[in-house]
């Protein structure tokens, strides 16, 4: 009998390792008023190849319904939360006590961030309260012995950046670079990832007149796009938003800080005025996503390897305010049913929904609750070929 399990073993693991991919996970919003019950939706990521999920809160019926499913769980502090928790460590240990600890580890809570898009809020109290809050939330897991097993983070818009193109120059606006070398030297210390919010769409919406933008951004064939620093061709806009981001960490010297790609999405359909959301573009991109994350190609200056990603989102979130756009970026309705398919499917997980382009590198010896970002940076690395 021992003999039996010790040859079976290993195909239960090969079984479990393919029923999820813990590269591939998705934002969970909650601004409607016609999701799911939680169990059904828990259920739902059971049946995808979805290894995580992104909350931007702590709902507890959430977090229960997911308990023992595996499934790795992001939970978040409000922007709100951040006073309280920067100046107060006894509220922080209430917080992780009651939103983490009766739930762990039956509920897999693998990163709390604390905050979204903070930096880039214009709000200087917040901004300057973040790093105390994160350490607070850090020591009040260190409390609860969960310090090793919890990470503490935030989440920054693209706009940290003040240059991204091409993406070896790309470097973060200098007015936050106090903050941010605070945050950074606790990522490294701590091992917790730098997390960014990169949407090729709000980058193709901004400049919708090129003729090969589209197809850049949507990780179709194009010419590519080369990179004057170091020669590399870069296929698609979503390698080159990553990869600007690895460059700003690396000027300033935190080359062992991992990148989480916390949401990127396409919208399914927008207003009439509104360039790139359709039916065809959102299962275009998020299907290419999905492949190339498959290929473990990774992006040029990270090879080899997929950066974690969430995709935006897992249903539309009808309560939105703002353009239709707004509301369409889900992958299920709230039926269970897809909107489209993008490849998430278990059975799918073997073969590509669409073609991929990889990324091409130089022969060197000749020479990255609140809604997403709605504002586009000023370097939108829609760099010339």
């Amino acid at each position: 009998m021992a003999t039996s399990l010790a040859i079976l073993l290993p195909f239960f693991l090969i079984f479990n390792l393919a029923s999820s991919e813990s590269f591939i996970g998705v934002n969970y919003g909650q601004v409607a008023d016609n999701l799911p019950p939680p169990s059904a939706t828990a259920k739902l990521l059971q049946s995808t190849a979805i290894g995580k999920v992104r909350l931007y809160g702590t709902d507890p019926a959430i977090i229960k319904a997911l308990a023992n499913t595996g499934i790795g769980i992001v939970i978040g502090a409000a922007n709100g939360d951040i006073p309280g928790l920067a100046s107060d460590p006894n509220f922080a240990k209430t917080w992780v006590n009651t939103n983490v600890v009766p739930y762990y580890p039956a509920s897999n809570i693998i990163l709390v961030t604390v905050g979204n898009e903070v930096i880039t809020s214009n709000d200087a109290g917040l901004v300057n309260q973040m790093l105390p809050a994160i350490q607070n939330v850090q020591s009040a897991l260190d409390a609860a012995s969960l310090g090793g097993k919890i990470k503490v983070s935030t989440v920054h818009s693209m706009a940290v950046l003040r240059d991204s193109e091409p993406p070896s120059a790309g470097r973060f606006h200098p007015e936050y670079d106090t903050v941010l070398q605070g945050l950074l030297s606790f990522n490294n210390a701590t091992g917790s990832p730098f997390a960014i919010n990169p949407y090729p769409y709000f980058a193709y919406r901004s400049d919708p007149g090129r003729a090969d933008n589209l197809a850049f951004c949507l990780f179709q064939p194009n010419a590519g796009r080369i990179d004057s620093n170091t020669n590399i061709k870069y296929m698609n806009m979503f390698d080159a938003q990553v990869d600007a981001v690895r460059s700003a960490l690396d000027s300033l010297g935190f080359k062992n800080v991992e990148i989480v790609v916390a949401e990127t999405g396409w919208p399914y359909k927008g207003d009439s005025n509104e360039a790139g959301p359709s039916l065809e573009n959102a299962k275009a991109y998020n299907g290419n996503l999905i492949a190339h994350l498959r290929s473990m190609v990774g992006t040029p200056l990270m090879p080899g390897k997929s950066v974690d990603t969430y995709l935006f989102a897992l249903y539309d979130e009808d309560l939105k305010p703002g353009a239709a756009s707004e509301r369409a970026f889900g992958l299920f309705n709230p039926d269970q049913t897809m909107i489209y398919d993008a490849g998430l499917t278990k059975q799918q997980q073997t073969s590509s929904p669409v073609p991929v382009v990889a990324p091409t590198t130089p022969d060197m010896s000749k020479s990255p609750v609140t809604p997403k970002p709605t504002t586009v940076p000023s370097a939108l690395l829609l760099f010339t070929t």
